[in-house]
């Protein structure tokens, strides 16, 4: 399964489980979307992947 990261790994912004800001690369290195599209140019910084939107997943509710 997904690991669901909640935060970016460079500058800390909350990434919900239904962020459409979320960026991964193929290990799931995760980002926001103003991180990637600026400084990491899409190249993940850890593996050098690309990085491309992560799915969304909706809550559960009891």
């Amino acid at each position: 399964m997904l690991e669901m990261r909640e935060i970016c790994e460079r500058c800390t912004a909350p990434l919900g489980w239904d962020s459409s800001e979320a960026r991964i690369c193929s290990y799931e290195c995760t980002f926001c979307a103003p991180c990637v599209d600026g400084p990491l140019n899409g190249r993940c910084p850890n593996c050098g992947g690309v990085l491309q939107p992560r799915p969304t997943r909706v809550r559960k509710t009891a």
